[in-house]
């Protein structure tokens, strides 16, 4: 095992792909066109494609979707960023997470292809991500969109299986354009002609977008909302669906594993995926374990683990959630109705390209107060005074901490009754405690 003190061979070739482009995002197909014909067109030689784009849930719609193929004994790829504790989370093969020396080996050859040249650290290990797929056998490859989808570097897929649209939501504003339409627009990039593509709940601008650019390119929709309705029920919920297909009439299913009421949206939008994947669409049976049997890190996890959770005294609860837009605050928010039965305490970190204020607000009626806190090695983070500052403006109660331990000592010792912990603000600092959790 690599010393923790001694960087991995694969995170010093990352380091060097870094400084390969002057910024981190640069939207465009051009650079990695040029590395994937160099590297004799990996993206063609790929399984079967589900390409997946949206603001919220894309993440967990992928991580229900791969649960259920692979409970039906499917081989399944999958692609999806940020990683959380580990660069190689962000590349599964059929049999696990990419291996160090597969990974080292593969990031290598790109950069040996590459020559130099400009190119993004994400184009560069997209590419990285397209060999490793390529030269495994697989029955499907579900694909994550970086950022937007019409230029993002996963849509050099000219013709995949399937696509589907989670919900969108403002983010990312600055490359994708400052209204619901303009990022809609972006996102539709992904639908191809031809190609049957699954809408999650959208607001009406955006289904309108989505729409009007599928009917230019003659691109099939099933549009969830339109379609399907869910209920709660005692074990899980029901699902009403159209009069005709797969998922015809009422049909019954267990509670998620993941846990929120927006993860049931999520878990309708993987079952209505699922049932367009033709010969590949997983059974009945398979589907229902996938929805008991998935995992799915830092969506409102619970951590009951590791020095961070071993910190606080019996009765205490420690959470992690890696929501960071207004979208997922307002579901965080739905979320806490069924909470309301012990004081809860926001630990908060944010990107200082996000809109902080906007994630925070509908959380501040639900929360006794909150701890800002600096995302520990990220140089876009706001600064504990930020943060804070951010949650005052929201009419919460907040202060600064020094650190997630520093942050957690304060609340403990403030007093008060057994209470829930939130950790919230970004994939980042939740990269960070799980990482400290093991």
């Amino acid at each position: 095992m690599t010393p923790p003190s001694e960087p991995a061979a694969s995170d010093r070739v990352l380091a060097r792909l870094l400084a390969l482009h002057p910024k981190v995002i640069d939207l465009s197909l051009g650079r990695i066109e040029r590395l994937l014909a160099r590297l004799g067109h990996p993206e063609r030689r790929l399984p079967p494609v589900v390409h997946v784009a949206g603001t919220n849930g894309k993440g967990s719609l992928i991580a229900y979707l791969r649960a259920m193929l692979e409970a039906d004994g499917r081989r399944v790829q999958v692609y999806t960023s940020p990683h959380l504790a580990r660069f190689h989370e962000r590349i599964r093969l059929a049999g696990g997470l990419i291996s160090e020396a597969d990974l080292t080996a593969l990031l290598e050859e790109c950069e040996a292809a590459n020559g130099g040249a400009p190119i993004t650290f994400f184009e560069i290990t997209t590419a990285a991500a397209f060999l490793a797929f390529s030269r495994e056998p697989a029955d499907v490859l579900l694909l994550e969109v970086g950022l937007g989808g019409r230029l993002d570097a996963t849509n050099v897929i000219e013709r995949p299986l399937a696509t589907c649209i989670t919900p969108i939501s403002l983010d990312h504003m600055q490359y994708l354009g400052d209204t619901l339409a303009a990022i809609a627009f972006e996102k539709a990039g992904i639908l191809k002609p031809g190609v049957s593509g699954v809408i999650g709940p959208q607001p009406p601008v955006v289904l309108e977008t989505i729409e009007r650019r599928a009917a230019a390119i003659g691109a099939p929709l099933t549009v969830v909302q339109r379609h399907w309705r869910s209920e709660p029920t005692p074990e899980g919920f029901a699902l009403f669906g159209p009069p005709e297909g797969p998922l015809a009439g009422r049909s019954d299913w267990p509670r998620p594993a993941l846990r929120g009421g927006h993860q049931v949206d999520n878990a309708v939008t993987a079952l209505v995926l699922a049932g367009t994947l033709g010969a590949l669409a997983p059974s009945p049976a398979a589907r229902r374990r996938g929805l008991t049997g998935v995992v799915w890190p830092a969506r409102l996890q619970r951590l009951t683990r590791g020095p961070l959770a071993e910190a606080l005294p019996d009765g205490w609860e420690l959470w992690l959630d890696g929501g960071h837009n207004a979208a997922a605050g307002e579901v965080l928010a739905a979320s806490f109705a069924d909470w309301a039965d012990r004081p809860l305490h926001l630990v908060y970190g944010m990107l200082n390209t996000k809109a902080a204020e906007g994630f925070l607000r509908p959380l501040a009626p639900h929360a006794a107060d909150l701890k800002g806190v600096a995302i520990p090695g990220e140089p876009a983070t706001l600064s504990a005074a930020e943060a804070t500052a951010h949650a005052r403006a929201c009419g919460m109660t907040a202060e600064p901490a020094e650190s997630l331990e520093a942050a957690l000592r304060a609340i403990v010792s403030a007093g008060g009754p057994p209470s829930r912990i939130l950790i919230c603000g970004s994939l980042y600092l939740a990269g960070q405690v799980l990482r400290q959790n093991g």
